[in-house]
């Protein structure tokens, strides 16, 4: 005799059949296939990943990995969105990850992360060979580029101190500074989402900011509005966001001998036909200067990768392979040669041994 299941069975294993079904295509979708690496993230880092990028796909078997200049900011968004291959496999960046960044990552999934510190990168200030080279203090760059900054005595009275801060009133260098040229201030520069904009306003502005003894005092009671004071670029027409692209920039300073620019010193390296770096506290920005630390505005190079990708998207354990092989970022590597300033043998030995085992992140110190 057939037998008849209850409704209540039948629902049940309807709603058993249904959790199968949506159990195995949520797994079909993180196992899709793709056969090549997704990169995005910072451009500083980008020519830097190109290059390996390039050898890695020639190299091997593997197709050539896609890398996409997003900016630091743009990196970490698309890489901590979640996991799968609809989703990228490894972002670069010219600063470290931010701990709201890792959070955002836990949060969406993105529970592994293997943090790669590639080298040192300084940021430059710089201006076409066809004009006079700067020397500039980072007071004097704080002082041109803040969005407020300590009124000049000329704007002082019984209500305006030395200790007020007003709206950014300077148009020219030689107001910041009589030593510095009778030009305008026009310093072409990266968006808020890029990295290099990021460690300027850390290492640069910020580094001006707390030579100025009442600011830096802020800091130990008002954390936050010392930040903004310190960090804050002025939106009044003398910085000009150029977007994420260094070679831009380049082009645009070739063209404006009057004006500066702000990207990473292996543009520079790589364009010194065209612009020559600013003396920033008596140092030029070169390959020893940043290597030893005496040029002031240096930062570390990062990219991330997300372990639950390693094994599903074929060639990422070859890519962090040929990256971290002396022959790319060893003293006489080729990413070297391309303008990245090599970490310590000690640490390329550690971190080399970390990377090859997958050592996860935990998010301490960030």
């Amino acid at each position: 005799m057939k037998k008849h299941l209850k409704p209540a069975a039948s629902l049940k294993f309807a709603a058993i059949g249904c959790g199968i079904a949506i159990s195995l295509a949520s797994t079909q979708a993180i196992s899709a296939s793709r056969d090549y690496i997704s990169i995005v993230g910072s451009s500083t880092v980008y020519p830097f990943a190109t290059v390996v990028a390039e050898r890695f796909g020639k190299t091997t078997s593997n197709p050539t990995p896609k890398i996409e200049a997003t900016g630091s900011g743009g990196g970490m968004k698309l890489f901590c969105s979640g996991v799968g291959t609809g989703h990228p496999d490894i972002t670069n960046a010219s600063r470290r990850m931010k701990s709201s960044e890792f959070k955002k990552c836990q949060h969406s999934g993105v529970k592994d992360i293997v943090e790669v510190l590639i080298g040192f990168d300084g940021i430059v200030l710089a201006n076409s060979v066809k004009t006079q080279q700067m020397s500039l203090t980072r007071k004097d760059i704080f002082l041109a580029l803040a969005k407020n900054v300590p009124a000049p005595k000329s704007m002082q009275d019984e209500f305006t101190t030395s200790k007020t801060l007003i709206t950014n009133p300077y148009n020219t260098w030689q107001e910041v500074n009589p030593a510095l040229p009778n030009v305008k201030i026009e310093v072409l520069g990266p968006p808020p989402t890029s990295g290099t904009r990021d460690a300027f306003a850390e290492l640069a502005l910020e580094g001006g900011c707390k030579k100025i003894s009442w600011i830096k005092a802020i800091k130990k009671r008002d954390k936050r509005g010392y930040k903004e004071i310190c960090h804050t670029i002025r939106e009044d027409g003398h910085y000009i966001e150029v977007g994420e692209n260094d070679n831009l920039i380049v082009q645009k300073l070739d063209a404006n001998p009057n004006a500066l620019g702000v990207f990473g010193f292996s543009f520079l390296d790589q364009n010194a036909d065209k612009v020559q770096g600013s003396l920033i506290e008596g140092q030029v920005p070169t390959f020893d200067t940043i290597a030893d630390k005496s040029y002031p505005i240096s930062r570390p190079l990062y990219f991330y990768v997300k372990r639950a990708h390693v094994g599903v998207v074929p060639g990422i354990e070859g890519y962090l392979a040929e990256f971290t092989s002396e022959k790319a970022w060893g003293e006489e590597g080729y990413l070297a040669e391309k303008g990245m300033i090599p970490l310590s043998d000690a640490v390329r030995r550690a971190n080399g041994a970390d990377i090859k085992a997958l050592k996860s992140m935990t998010g301490e110190g960030l």
